[in-house]
């Protein structure tokens, strides 16, 4: 018997736009004996990025690790999908528009530019450019910059030729903008600082440094410069020809982008957060922020569930908010997380999607890299002897890594994901290709006909399985070989009726990007799964019959 649980409960409401990212056809349900509670609101989008206020008047949104185009109404609050996950636009990162409406979006995973006309159909300009980010059109002149360590500056030919060089080997140029006094404007977040240069090419110039990470320029209708601050959460009004600068706003840190609209200031965060910044300085949310995948779990030593957001990493606190312990860009990090388990308190071993594995201690802002050079890596879990053990997706291994050697404990894996130890010290590894959950070591398949397994948790006598295909959350007794569907039509993987296409990373700020529909369980029981799809965190507990 099954019980149908209402979306959306749990202690803390989304307050902007009703529409979420995920289009459920069901509410989640669970078997006879659980319950289900949703500790954090579903995201509205996939974080967000670039912002562009389109000829419409709507916010347009580029959201990369989405694949997903929004257009948001001002009036209304409400959110429309322009390209959808799994469309031909993969990983944007920003956007323009010319003069006709036509929309352009550098896909900064994929190396690409392309143009999506007012008829909604996509064609690639360019494939050929690496990490491809910021990108404005102006009189006829569409302007790309690299956002990598030797960066380039191009003017894109619309007829095909091939690109003009503006400018070679910027460190990590970013969002751009032409000003009033006809040159381009750009943030160099390598060097902290924001320089122009003349369209037509000459030598850059510094316009203003020691800034908090600027990500993004715009023009504000008085032609001062507005900047976002990746490191601070700053947003900084600065006088080109001077170079004053005003802080108008300082946000949570993880800004990425800007845009004006009919005089008022729209930025954007990471977590899908858009903000107004009003003229006397206060400011309005117009989106809530969320979770952007999220990924892995685990229960600290404090007994506080830590969440891997892959640019965040949060503790969720008991009133469903997820407070931030560490983020890209700040002192530290280790890199974009993946997997984590926790090994002592204030401690964690985790996963990276640069395929690295690393000690991580947020509260001291310190990293160790204990090994580096693997190929996706995601699951983590640290066995009785100490030793790392991790699954290498890329490689289909599982590895173990202890006492300065790496040890191969299987090869020949189809999509390992998830790793766990069992009591008697047994290692178990989800194969999402295979669709089983494998025993290493003469054990072989424990539990298979699943669809793609990915989190997977051993408690007590028992093991857990996030089966993100099948969207659904097995157990499997491991005395009895029982087989148990606890929950069903979980928000977990794609949403239905959707292929998406590989997330292939962006250097130097990650490696190939993945879901993970991570599992972890508290100190009474409860078992905690990131609802990838949606963007939020699901609370299971069995119930326990009334006395």
């Amino acid at each position: 018997m099954v019980r149908a649980v209402t979306a959306g409960t749990g202690s803390r409401q989304h307050s902007g736009s009703p529409q979420g990212r995920y289009p459920a056809a069901r509410p989640p349900s669970v078997a006879e004996g659980w319950s289900l509670t949703r500790l954090t609101a579903p995201s509205p989008l996939f974080g967000a990025n670039g912002l562009r206020t389109g000829p419409d008047g709507r916010v347009y949104i580029a959201q990369v690790s989405g694949s997903q185009i929004s257009a948001l109404d001002l009036a209304t609050g409400h959110l429309d999908i322009i390209s959808p996950k799994g469309g031909d636009i993969v990983a944007p990162d920003d956007i323009a528009f010319d003069s006709d409406g036509n929309l352009y979006a550098t896909e900064v995973m994929d190396g690409r530019v392309s143009l999506r006309d007012k008829a909604g159909c996509t064609r690639v300009l360019r494939d050929d450019v690496p990490s491809a980010n910021g990108i404005t059109f102006h009189r006829g002149r569409l302007f790309v910059g690299e956002c990598r360590e030797a960066g380039r500056l191009l003017e894109l030919d619309l007829n095909g030729g091939e690109p003009r060089v503006l400018l070679e080997n910027v460190p990590l140029p970013n969002a751009m903008e032409v000003g009033p006094d006809g040159l381009l404007y750009f943030p160099v977040m390598g060097a902290n600082e924001i320089w122009r240069i003349d369209p037509d090419g000459g030598v850059p110039e510094c316009v203003a440094g020691e800034l908090g990470v600027p990500d993004a320029v715009k023009f504000d209708p008085d032609g001062n410069l507005v900047s976002t601050q990746v490191q601070t959460g700053q947003v900084l009004r600065i006088d080109p020809r001077s170079g004053d600068r005003t802080v108008l706003a300082t946000l949570k840190p993880g800004l990425d982008n800007l845009a004006f609209a009919g005089g008022r200031l729209f930025v954007s965060n990471f977590t899908g957060a858009i903000t107004e910044i009003l003229p006397d300085g206060t400011t309005s949310a117009v989106l809530d922020g969320g979770l952007n995948w999220p990924l892995d779990l685990a229960d600290g030593a404090d007994g506080n569930l830590y969440i891997a957001d892959g640019t965040y990493f949060y503790l969720l606190s008991g009133d469903g908010t997820p407070r931030t312990v560490g983020m890209l860009f700040a002192p530290g990090y280790p890199g974009f997380l993946r997997g984590v388990t926790a090994v002592s308190p204030g401690e964690f071993v985790v996963t990276t999607s640069n395929g690295e594995v690393a000690r991580y201690r947020p509260g001291d802002r310190e990293s160790d890299v204990v090994a580096s050079g693997f190929d996706q890596l995601y699951g983590v879990t640290v066995a009785p002897s100490g030793a790392v053990v991790v699954a290498e997706l890329g490689t289909g291994r599982v590895l173990s890594i202890g006492n300065d050697r790496v040890d191969v404990v299987a090869s020949g894996l189809s999509e390992p994901v998830g790793v766990a130890i069992t009591a008697d010290g047994t290692c178990l590894v989800s194969e999402a290709g295979a669709g089983r959950v494998l025993g290493i070591g003469g054990t072989g398949t424990l539990l298979d006909g699943l669809q793609r397994p990915q989190g997977i948790l051993v408690l007590d006598r028992h093991v857990y399985v996030v089966d993100a295909g099948a969207q659904e959350l097995v157990r499997f007794d491991l005395d009895g070989g029982a087989r148990h569907t606890i929950a069903s039509d979980l928000p977990v993987g794609a949403p239905p009726g959707v292929i998406p296409k590989p997330l292939r990373g962006m250097p130097p700020f990650s490696g190939p990007q993945g879901p993970f529909a991570g599992i972890a369980a508290g100190p009474d029981g409860t078992l905690y799964v990131s609802a990838d799809a949606d963007g939020s965190i699901l609370a299971l507990r069995p119930m326990r019959p009334e006395s």
